[in-house]
């Protein structure tokens, strides 16, 4: 059994969350620039078995693309190159931005601990992991 991946891609930083093999925790992986994200996967699938990844999909309250779409979709069109035998997936990321700050700040992390963007990053990488295996696995 494999695990799914959720990536949140940003301009700068790209949070990444992953399951457990039996697909039932979303847990926070790491943050890591998103220059370095693909060489990151690369040697993430070469040791651990990848069912498939879900990447992010920035959505207005309309439903249409948002503003950062146009960075997102060249990622995943490499994404795809890169690992043509692992099916991506798109998940709404409408809310992450704000649920992210919340879910941290309801941890109870310091002042200091909350700013740190690249843990917002892999908090809402979470998230968007949760939400889609709430709606697609269950």
């Amino acid at each position: 059994m494999g695990r799914i991946v959720a990536i949140d891609y940003g301009q700068k930083r790209t949070g990444l969350a992953v399951t457990d093999e039996l697909k039932i925790i979303a847990t926070g992986l790491t943050t890591v620039k998103s220059m370095d994200v693909l060489e990151f996967l690369k040697d993430y699938t070469s040791k651990n078995i990848v069912e498939c990844f879900v990447v992010g999909e920035p959505r207005q309250m309309n439903y249409t693309d948002s503003e950062s779409a146009k960075f997102i979709e060249p990622f995943v069109k490499s994404l795809k190159a890169t690992f043509p035998d692992i099916p991506v997936k798109r998940a709404d990321e409408r809310f992450t931005s704000l649920l992210a700050p919340r879910t941290i700040r309801e941890a109870g992390l310091k002042k200091k601990d909350r700013q740190d963007k690249a843990l917002v990053d892999t908090v809402s990488a979470t998230i968007i992991l949760q939400s889609f295996m709430e709606t697609t696995l269950r």
